[in-house]
This record gives structure tokens, C-alpha cells and sequence, in this order.
């Protein structure tokens, strides 16, 4: 039974077996609301199973809050993996609730998010409660709330201070919010770690992120590694950290997969302005993939007897996002038809030039990568590498700095891919890259890419027919069949997956 198949609400009778096994699959993908008690549990709750006459289920912690039920204080609901069909689906609802997660709502407003989706407030908040169970608002202050528990819990921010940080606009709206939500006030949340105060330094949290498991970690490090360019990312000693540009100022993150845990990632984030936890938070998600169903994926690869290998070798392998999509697709520009090693190069090379320095660097993290009307406004002659890509490097950035191009989750996946490979210079390669992983997009088979082609075997004028044939039996996870296949590579190059030394990847 696939987690990403249409959405489970829709079949009550299926919710409930899957409660009733404690199925951990669906943590996240629907919540179920106990009438008797008044709460809301994920699906693999550990509390007796309630009559299923007294569930009800709901596919947003949301939509169960909207419905009058609080988080369950044994399972906390309100940590779980985010669901996998907001980006397998890639409709307005999940577009919106990428959005949400980012914090869009907190700064512009319902008309901001509306704004971005291209629907009247009205529109957008009829289509949100029918598929989701609750509206724009509510959604958002679901996220308000998670956020603040965060950071109650791991930071020693004053109570009123997390109450702006998670974007409540008042201490009262926050304090009400929280017990509604979780039913005690915000002081009682609050915990003494070890017995003892922590003394956290301004700015910094820690957390603990969630996913599904099984999670290759290993992996993701390694293919984070090949592809860290100086200056706003470094990857040593099983973790990876980088610069970010966020809406209220900057940040350097660290990831790094738990030690002896299947299914989480430690997370260490230097921010700013602390208005930008929930944004960040999502950004790292969305980078490690930590929303993703590797089991409803393995069904799927696992058909393909010649990838059942890949599959044994790589359980839980992710496709590594990225926070900033303007960003990645500048990089697969620079890295057409070179190596990967000369990519990074051209690309800190560009860092250095036009990039912004971060006003306190930390080691090799020096610089934010430079906006779109940086590069823009500069033109091809300070871009390093052929005058070809220069100029293709500009456009874009021309495109994006105008509105042209939207390389964020909000937009259409169709439609961007479309006006990328409208631009001079952009190809399917490079379009359906960002796809991928700027857009999330779970079922992306680069049929010209010569990694898959000699991980396949497949030579000649006949290898990209050759590779179109055998991409359907993938759906809808093509992006994780490219990864195998990588990986396959990679393996074969360097047995050991972190090993130091720099040598050439695969994809650019």
C-alpha cells in the first residue's frame, strides 16, 4: 500500500487499518482525530486504539485542529515528515503548503500567498478547505505553532521573543494559540535540558528533524560533497553546512544524519534574525528530503529487477533539493557539457566576484550566493567560462530578476520548465535539473544524461530511446531512479562514500 496514492482521507475504512497497525508510513500523510478524547494522534500512535466509530481522520494537523481536536501529548503529532503528495501531486494545495511552511503567509499575508499562487483570496481559500480541511489562516497558524514549540523547547529565548520569532503578531494571540493547540500554556512546554539551563549562543538552535525511514544519510553527504562549491558550502566529517539568503537576512546551517538513527538529521542553525526559523527549517527539508516515502518508492523501483541492486545498497535514498532555485539553476548552467570538478570552479568563481560576503565569515564559509539582479546588472564580461554561457547565465538572471521565471515552489512545474528552455542556452537537461531539485519534482528521468546512460549501459544515438523506454515503468519516482543510477556510478569510482579526495561527478 503506497502512502502516495490519492489522498487516504478518502477512505476512511483505509485510514483506520492503517492506525490500527500503527503503520509509521502514514505519519504525516493524515492524522487521526478521537472523538472521545478530544485529541489528535499520527497513524502509529502507541496509545490504545480507539472504536473506529470515534475517528475521525483528517489530511492536516489543521484541518484536526479547525475540527476542535488538540495534539496528543504522547505522539506529537505536530513533529512527523511532512506528507510526500505535496510534491508528488504539485497542485495548488501543495504548492500553497510549501508556502506556507516558508512562511509566506506570516509576511505577505493570505492576498501575498494568493498573489504568488495566482488565485483571489477567495478562490484560494475554498479550494484550500475543501482539499485540506482548513483555510490559508488556519494552516499558517498551525506552522506558527509547531515553529514556537521548537523553539521553546530547544532555545532559551524569552516566551515573547518565540512568540514574534514563530510569526504570531501579538504575545496574547501566541499564548491562546498554544493552549488551544496543545493544551497547557507556552512556560509549561518549556524544558531544562539535563536538569540544568542551556546557554545557547544568540542565534543558534538546535534541532532534530524527522523523516521516514529507512534514510541513507551516508549518501546524501556524499553527493552534497561532490557538489559543494566554495564559499557557500563545505562538507567534511559526515556533515554538510552552507550559507543561506533568507527574507529577513542570512544564515549558515548545518546538517549532519543522526549517529546510530535511522530516521532523523541534526540540525544547527545560525541565524540572523530569528524571524527566519520556520523558513529555514523548511529549507532544510526540502534540501535533505525529508518528506519523501521511501518505502512507497522501493514498491515502485523494486519492479525493475535490473535496480532491485541499487535498491538493496541504497535503502532510503533521497534526492538532494536545494534552498535556493535560482542558485541551482545558474550552477547547472555553468556545469553544461564540463566536468564537475571545472563546474565548481566556475561556479566559486562567480561567488567570489559577484556574490555578497557574509559580514562574520566562519571558516570556508565566506559568501551568500549572488542574487539575480547582482549578476544581472554586471553582465556576461565578469562571468568566467565560455562568452555562450556567459551570456545564458545573464538571461536568466534577467528573467528571474523581472518575474519571468519563478524558480520556487510556487510556480507551475510545467510552466517553469517551459520558460527556462525558452531562454537562449537552457536545454531539457538543464530544465528538467531545476525541476527536479529546485521544483521537487519526484518523476524527472534526464533522458540525455550520459551518467544514467553509462550506468545503463547504453551507448550510441539509440541511448536516449533506449532510456525513454524504460522511464515509465519508474513512475512516479524517476528523480529516485536517477539517483540510484548516479549512485551506481559513484559507487564504482569511489567505493568509499566519503572518501576526501575531489574527483569529477556525475551530474553537474
Amino acid at each position: 500500500m503506497s502512502t502516495a496514492a490519492t489522498g487516504p482521507t478518502d477512505d476512511a475504512e483505509r485510514c483506520y487499518r492503517a492506525a490500527a497497525s500503527r503503520d509509521r508510513r502514514f505519519d504525516g500523510v493524515f492524522y487521526v482525530g478521537v472523538t472521545s478524547t478530544g485529541i489528535y494522534c499520527r497513524p502509529s500512535c502507541p496509545a490504545r486504539t480507539p472504536r473506529q466509530t470515534n475517528t475521525r481522520f483528517y489530511v492536516t494537523a489543521a484541518a484536526a485542529q479547525t475540527a476542535g481536536f488538540r495534539a496528543c501529548k504522547r505522539c506529537r503529532p505536530e513533529v512527523v515528515p511532512g506528507s510526500p503528495d505535496w510534491d508528488l501531486n504539485a497542485d495548488v494545495s501543495g504548492r500553497a503548503m510549501r508556502l506556507i511552511g516558508d512562511g509566506v503567509v506570516d509576511r505577505d499575508g493570505v492576498s501575498g500567498l494568493a498573489a504568488r499562487l495566482g488565485y483571489s483570496q477567495r478562490q484560494l481559500g475554498r479550494l484550500l478547505a475543501g482539499r485540506l480541511g482548513a483555510g490559508p489562516l488556519a494552516l499558517a497558524r498551525a506552522h506558527r505553532a509547531q515553529t514556537a514549540r521548537t523553539l521553546i523547547e530547544s532555545t532559551t529565548m524569552s516566551l515573547a521573543d518565540v512568540a514574534f520569532a514563530a510569526g504570531f503578531s501579538s504575545v496574547r494571540q501566541f499564548n491562546a494559540t498554544m493552549r488551544e493547540v496543545y493544551a497547557v500554556p507556552p512556560g509549561q512546554l518549556r524544558r531544562r535540558i539535563g536538569g540544568r539551563d542551556r546557554t545557547d549562543r544568540p542565534g543558534r538552535i538546535e534541532l532534530r528533524l524527522a523523516c521516514r525511514a529507512p534514510f541513507d544519510g551516508r549518501a546524501l553527504m556524499h553527493f552534497l560533497r561532490l557538489h559543494a562549491v566554495d564559499g557557500v558550502e563545505v562538507a567534511v566529517d559526515g556533515a554538510y553546512r552552507r550559507t543561506m539568503r533568507l527574507p529577513h537576512g542570512t544564515a549558515i546551517v548545518q546538517l549532519r544524519p543522526r549517529a546510530g538513527c535511522a530516521a532523523a538529521v541534526d540540525c544547527v542553525l545560525h541565524l540572523s534574525d530569528m524571524r527566519d526559523v520556520g523558513a529555514t527549517v523548511e529549507r532544510c527539508r526540502r534540501l535533505a528530503d525529508l518528506d519523501a516515502d521511501p518505502a512507497a518508492v522501493a514498491e515502485v523501483l523494486a519492479r525493475d529487477a535490473d535496480l532491485d541492486p541499487d535498491l538493496r545498497r541504497h535503502p532510503g535514498l533521497r534526492v538532494p533539493g536545494h534552498p535556493d532555485g535560482f542558485e541551482l539553476a545558474v550552477r547547472a548552467v555553468l556545469g553544461q557539457q564540463v566536468s564537475l570538478a571545472s563546474a565548481r570552479a566556475l561556479t566559486a568563481r562567480l561567488v567570489h566576484e559577484l556574490g555578497e560576503p557574509l559580514p562574520a565569515p566562519e571558516g570556508e564559509l565566506t559568501h551568500l550566493f549572488p542574487t539575480a539582479e547582482r549578476i544581472a546588472a554586471a553582465g556576461p564580461d565578469r562571468i568566467t567560462g565560455s562568452r555562450a554561457r556567459a551570456r545564458t547565465v545573464v538571461a536568466l538572471a534577467e528573467a528571474v530578476a523581472d518575474g519571468t521565471v519563478v524558480l520556487d515552489r510556487s510556480a507551475d512545474r510545467a510552466a517553469v520548465e517551459a520558460a527556462l528552455t525558452a531562454l537562449p542556452g537552457v536545454g531539457p537537461w538543464t530544465a528538467g535539473y531545476v525541476a527536479m531539485r529546485a521544483l521537487g519534482d519526484p518523476d524527472v528521468v534526464l533522458l540525455g544524461d550520459v551518467g544514467l546512460h553509462a550506468a545503463l549501459s547504453l551507448r550510441g544515438p539509440g541511448a536516449r530511446q533506449a532510456l525513454s523506454e524504460r522511464a515509465p515503468d519508474w513512475r512516479p519516482w524517476g528523480s529516485y531512479a536517477c539517483l540510484h543510477l548516479w549512485h551506481r556510478v559513484l559507487d564504482a569510482r569511489w567505493p568509499d562514500a566519503l572518501a576526501t579526495d575531489d574527483s569529477d561527478g556525475v551530474a553537474a
